[in-house]
């Protein structure tokens, strides 16, 4: 039997279930909100961030790992995150919601300025480990995520894809979203070799999600 490419991230083992459990266990916290790169924190520890065209769901995503419903603003208006929210984790990484991408509900020069300060964080971070991309699983790679899936990749970042929303996706429409995707991914020499379906509401993916977190170094 052939391998897909892009498979689905397979389900941790108990040792780095407990991993990602411990990791998230412990206090997450709101540290910072970044609106220059002369704001940003010391790089002195690794990071990971999320990036996503906007309402793809990164806050909540956010808040369904760390347990917290109201750590990560989440709203139905596109465009409401305008800064780099950065996250502490107990001994771990930070957690960075980046601004969303796309369609913002939001003047047109303030939406250029946080996609300039975006790009300009993606291009210079040393300590980002990797960045989580998100992928709205009811509607597939948009031309969007791949304008930043090429700035990912020209920038040596590695980036994974995370469906988001999977919930609201019917099964007979899943494989084709996921054969969508899987061919958007393969023209990013920066993709990470294996896709992670989530959902924020049902908790679907959220330990495999996890445990890849604590596995970074």
């Amino acid at each position: 039997m052939t391998q897909l490419p892009f498979p689905m991230a397979e389900e941790p083992d108990q040792f780095s279930r407990e991993a990602g459990r411990l990791l998230f266990a412990g206090a997450t916290d709101f540290l910072k909100g970044v609106v220059a790169m002369d704001g940003l924190p010391d790089p002195d520890r690794i990071e990971v961030c999320f990036a996503g065209r906007s309402n793809v769901g990164k806050s909540s995503l956010i808040n369904a790992l760390t347990g917290r419903k109201g750590l990560a603003r989440a709203s139905n208006t596109p465009g409401r995150t305008q800064e780099i929210n950065f996250f502490t984790t107990t001994d771990g990484p930070y957690l960075v919601d980046l601004p969303g991408y796309g369609f913002a509900n939001a003047p047109i020069p303030v939406v250029e300025k946080w996609q300039r300060l975006l790009k300009r964080y993606l291009s210079g971070r040393q300590n980002l480990r990797r960045a989580f991309v998100l992928i709205d699983a009811r509607h597939g790679v948009k031309p969007v995520d791949d304008e930043i899936m090429s700035l990912l990749d020209s920038s040596a970042v590695t980036f994974q894809a995370v469906l988001t929303k999977a919930d609201k996706v019917k099964l007979k429409d899943r494989d084709r979203v996921l054969d969508q995707v899987r061919k958007a991914l393969a023209k990013h020499p920066a993709a990470y070799p294996e896709l992670v379906l989530t959902s924020s509401e049902k908790g679907d993916g959220i330990e495999t999600l996890r445990a890849i977190i604590a596995g970074l170094e």
